[in-house]
């Protein structure tokens, strides 16, 4: 047995033995030194230029990765040993995997993982560290393909009755909270990082200052007069700030995106509409928004979206921009399916309109609808809007004889086919 055969025969035999747990960097470090040594430089590095929830996904990713292969494979103590076959082995073990909410790995959270391990293999090959591979282990195709699932949103009459009950909430602050993801679109963690004075007056409007977040960017965006009623009253009868934040939690600290998560639920579950998300609720007031005319542009800057396509996401769920398009472009289409000369408005006239209305052609007529423009040159006898009768015969028999005589044979099938179905017409 060659060495890469005995080493899948290792990698095969003790797959099955690998208790699916978390490791620790001291289990990892010491097994694998050197591989736990770059994947530390490498977190330090990100570290300067990454936001902390980013490293700490990384870390978790690189972590699962060297505690898996060093526990596999007792060889493979350094990333430059990790080979094609080490990658194979951790994808087939991560989708086998318990998700948060599921019993295996969901694309999504695989799609992601192996992305954060490719990123780390590119880097560290570019950044030239001594510890790394000769070539990047992971492939574009090893990435599930991404689902383009339509964002979830609320139709006009669940979120009327979620408003509803919002309106009648008796915790002032609660209510303060939902109205600002509700009415501006802001994510969770934007509104728990605004500050106390994040609403500010320019003009004859009042604008809220949301803070730099999710995609390194800070906006303004208008407030509703209630908003501003809301935010107002609740400055006045709030206790002190005691983090600097417009809303904090009674020991001072920020929100957190599950408490906000559970705050929304409970106003939904008082309307009666089932479980909601705060991020429904920025998806509904973009799909509200472009249902009733407002640009991509505009709601690209409302929402903080860095690129249209972003924003074009909700232009797949504008249900009323849709069928307003449709209903017009079919107006026209639909009028072919109708008679053009209806029965109880018939008269001399009409009969007179009909008449001209069927285009005469050297073998027959047209009776395509005037409103149904004709796009082709040379096919009219295979259209169905194409007509013809025994008047027709004697033309119809020198072309059948013309397309023969040229040897045409499908031309000359096409008006055999005329012929029969005006001698089997009663």
């Amino acid at each position: 047995m060659n060495a890469r055969a005995e080493h899948a025969a290792v990698l095969a035999a003790s797959a099955s033995r690998v208790q699916q747990k978390e490791f620790t960097w001291d289990q990892i470090a010491a097994t694998a030194p050197g591989m736990a040594v770059t994947m530390a430089r490498y977190l330090d590095q990100l570290s300067v230029s990454a936001r902390p929830g980013t490293v700490a996904a990384y870390e978790l990713a690189l972590r699962f990765l060297a505690g898996h292969l060093t526990s596999i494979d007792p060889r493979c103590v350094s990333v430059a040993r990790i080979e094609r076959r080490h990658i194979e082995e951790h994808k087939r073990w991560l989708a086998a995997r318990p998700g948060r909410k599921t019993t295996r790995f969901s694309p999504t959270s695989m799609r992601m993982r192996l992305g954060m391990l490719r990123t780390f293999f590119e880097r560290v090959i570019e950044w030239g560290y001594d510890d790394a591979p000769t070539r990047v282990p992971i492939f574009h195709g090893d990435l599930p393909e991404p689902d383009e699932a339509l964002p979830k949103f609320l139709d006009d009459p669940t979120a009327a009755k979620f408003m509803a009950a919002l309106a009648a909430d008796p915790n002032q602050r609660r209510r303060l909270m939902i109205e600002l993801l509700a009415r501006t679109g802001m994510r969770s963690g934007e509104l728990a990082s605004l500050d106390a004075d994040a609403m500010v007056c320019l003009g004859d409007t009042h604008w809220l200052r949301i803070p730099i977040g999710k995609l390194h960017n800070d906006r303004y965006v208008p407030l509703l007069p209630l908003l501003v009623e809301l935010i107002d009253d609740w400055n006045a009868t709030r206790p002190r700030s005691r983090s600097g934040r417009l809303v904090e939690r009674n020991d001072g600290q920020p929100f957190d995106r599950r408490t906000i998560a559970r705050y929304v639920d409970a106003v939904a579950k008082r309307a009666g509409v089932g479980h909601v998300h705060p991020h429904q609720l920025r998806h509904t007031l973009a799909t509200q928004a472009i249902n009733r005319g407002m640009s991509l542009e505009a709601i690209a800057a409302l929402l903080g979206h860095r690129s249209m396509r972003m924003t074009l996401t909700y232009a797949r769920i504008s249900d009323r921009t849709v069928a307003d398009e449709y209903f017009r472009v079919t107006e026209a289409v639909e009028a072919a399916y109708k008679d053009p000369v209806p029965a109880e408005v018939e008269g001399p006239n009409m009969r007179r309109l009909a008449a001209d209305h069927r285009r005469l052609l050297g073998n027959g007529h047209c009776a395509r609808p005037v409103a149904l423009d004709c796009n082709f040159e040379s096919i009219c006898e295979r259209c169905g809007f194409y007509e013809t009768g025994p008047q027709f015969v004697t033309i119809l028999t020198g072309q059948r004889a013309h397309a023969a005589d040229n040897n045409q044979p499908d031309r000359a099938q096409i008006f055999t086919g005329l012929l029969d179905s005006i001698d089997d017409s009663p």
